[in-house]
């Protein structure tokens, strides 16, 4: 996998992904990352990449020619996709996250300030995503998790592959509930079911700790497991 990010802030994007997993990950071959500044790429003397809005209003707005540019100079794998971090965006989920995997090469367009000149969008056409109904600073922190998640799905990132089999939402279930050493800390104890052996009643176990926790703590994603269940 090829994760292309565009943004003002690539030491944001290069300090997260040489850290702990992402960064063993990264060595490892399992994705490569490339950072374009549009800065880099602006006709302005002054390196300037916004500008006032047209007809008024707080803030600054994105300038098109540096972000139009910068992504052409990206080259551009047969098997890619380009996406654009916005609240505006679809959301995104699991499913969504499998989707992406199976693609070779991700471009993402990272914003600031009031956003992005629409034009940005009707020139390059990007598939916009969004990581929740709230606004932040910049599209980095999107872009990091979009980076994140897919990479969880790519075998060669996680000790086992199987770690991301498990995971909450995998199932349309959140994940169950997970114990260590001690057996007993503070009088909390691990359940007897897991200190068996009996992976029979373990995966039993698990199972129905799933749809408990879902059902109180996501009434919606059960409901939803219950009508794909029929």
């Amino acid at each position: 996998m090829r994760f292309d990010v565009l943004t003002l802030f690539p030491e944001f994007i290069e300090s997260y992904c040489n850290f702990s997993i992402m960064k063993r990950a990264k060595e490892g071959e399992v994705f490569t990352l490339n950072t374009v500044n549009p800065r880099d790429f602006t006709e302005d003397k002054h390196k300037k990449v916004d500008d006032t809005p047209y007809g008024g209003g707080a803030g600054m707005v994105l300038m098109p020619q540096p972000f139009v540019d910068a992504y052409d100079s990206v080259e551009k794998l047969e098997n890619s996709i380009t996406v654009m971090l916005s609240p505006q965006g679809e959301p995104l989920t699991e499913n969504l996250v499998l989707d992406l995997a199976k693609y070779d090469q991700i471009i993402m367009l990272c914003g600031h300030y009031e956003g992005f000149d629409e034009r940005i969008r009707e020139i390059i056409k990007p598939k916009e995503l969004s990581i929740g109904d709230f606004v932040l600073t910049g599209g980095e922190l999107p872009a990091l998790c979009l980076i994140d998640s897919v990479s969880r799905k790519i075998d060669g990132t996680l000790g086992k592959i199987e770690s991301a089999e498990d995971d909450s939402f995998s199932n349309g279930l959140l994940e169950y509930p997970q114990y260590t050493r001690p057996r007993d800390f503070r009088g909390y104890k691990v359940p007897e079911v897991l200190l068996n052996g009996n992976h029979k009643e373990i995966n039993e176990f698990r199972n129905a700790a799933q749809i408990e926790r879902t059902k109180q703590r996501r009434p919606d994603l059960y409901e939803k497991y219950l009508k794909d269940s029929i």
